[in-house]
């Protein structure tokens, strides 16, 4: 056979393959194959024809041949994701379903058909997914009974095997301290300090009130710096849609804010505040307008946690650490990993104002905190300039 015959042999193949002919289709591509011709897209054919016959293992071979010259071809994994699926093998199918969509392009880059295949090819993982989920839920019940609690920590395992999270680490801008647990919000039952801080909310809240009556108490919370680049996170950049008002700054009381707020910062004698000369703690009333995000960021160091104590919280603002999204609740305080990705947003018509403050992270020794404290002094001495890192 000339590569003539095998072009006219494929043409009339494909011919009786879109008019349903799959017998008269087989025999043409079988025919390309027996005579050394065949190509990717003729094998893929002959894999069309052999599975609308329902021949699964003859349609099998002729699929593996073309991911053999193709092991990424779209079409390919989902036909052999097909065939494994209709001869019972789910697991296997599963795995080929996943392969397909993981391979690919972007949508202005497939066709129709292509574009509704791999659609089916989603819909089949979601599927499998499902039931992996269900069988595994149903097994692990009677295990719970037995076993008796079961932690949070094993329950948001599940959830990141069933892929309805995915894995956050720690990713510090400056400094990171290694050896400590990758925890989005801390339990606030460990913190008994915080039971002074929230009972403190309504007169922490009324001086809040009585500084809200100056608009220009409030600055921009991401203010440029002369002597450093500048990038714009997000249109933050000087941008009063978050603001602030600082009782301390980069380490350093600001007396007159302070004195505005007696009640509040009594609220925070008892409460293990990180200090690092020059740098640390930073206190402030974080306020958040209407309709704004503050996009996701990470903070500087992980040797902190970031408090918030929330105050004027309307309807429809939300926060995200990690993975783990919760709404503010008036005098409700958290505590979280500011390292871990994380955002906030307020789509009500109102202002949302929190205090933020910033407290040693626990597993720290008393050592180590005086170590990093020092460290970072000496790193100010050596520049001779005044760092700021916020929070």
């Amino acid at each position: 056979m000339t590569p003539i015959d095998a072009r006219a042999l494929a043409q009339s193949g494909m011919v009786a393959l879109q008019a349903g002919d799959s017998a008269g289709a087989r025999k043409s591509f079988e025919g390309i194959v027996a005579a050394g011709h065949a190509d990717a897209s003729a094998f893929l054919a002959l894999a069309y024809a052999c599975f609308a016959q329902r021949d699964h293992v003859a349609a099998l071979a002729a699929v593996e041949s073309v991911l053999l010259l193709e092991p990424r071809n779209l079409r390919a994994l989902i036909l052999k994701a097909d065939q494994l699926a209709a001869t019972g093998e789910v697991r296997a199918a599963s795995s080929f379903y996943q392969a397909a969509t993981n391979a690919a392009p972007s949508a202005d880059q497939m066709t129709a058909d292509m574009q509704r295949d791999l659609a089916r090819a989603q819909a089949m993982c979601d599927k499998y997914a499902q039931q992996f989920e269900a069988y595994l839920l149903e097994r692990l019940a009677g295990r719970r009974s037995a076993i008796g609690n079961v932690s949070s920590r094993f329950t948001q395992s599940l959830d990141i095997l069933f892929g309805k999270k995915q894995i956050y680490f720690q990713d510090p801008r400056i400094y990171y301290f290694p050896e400590l647990p990758q925890i989005q919000f801390y339990e606030r039952s460990d913190f008994s300090w915080l039971d002074r801080v929230e009972a403190a909310t309504p007169y922490i809240r009324e001086e809040l009130r009585e500084i809200l009556k100056d608009e220009s108490a409030f600055t921009p919370y991401v203010e440029g710096q002369m002597n450093r680049p500048n990038p714009a996170p997000n249109g933050m950049l000087n941008n009063p849609d978050w603001s602030a008002f600082y009782l301390f700054k980069n380490g350093e009381i600001l007396p007159e804010n302070a004195a505005r707020c007696p009640r509040t910062m009594e609220a925070l004698a008892a409460a293990p505040i990180a200090r690092v000369p020059g740098r640390s703690p930073s206190i402030l009333f974080s306020l958040l307008r209407p309709g704004a995000r503050i996009p996701p960021h990470t903070g500087f160091v992980n040797t902190r946690l970031i408090c918030h104590l929330p105050l004027i919280v309307p309807p429809g603002c939300g926060f995200r650490v990690g993975n783990d999204t919760r709404e503010w609740v008036e005098g409700k305080a958290w505590l979280f990993d500011d390292t871990i990705e994380h955002e906030a947003w307020n789509l009500s018509d109102q202002t949302r104002v929190i205090l933020l403050f910033e407290i040693w992270r626990p597993e720290l020794t008393r050592e180590e905190r005086k170590m990093v404290s020092a460290m970072f002094e000496s790193i100010d001495a050596y520049s001779g300039e005044k760092q700021e890192w916020g929070i």
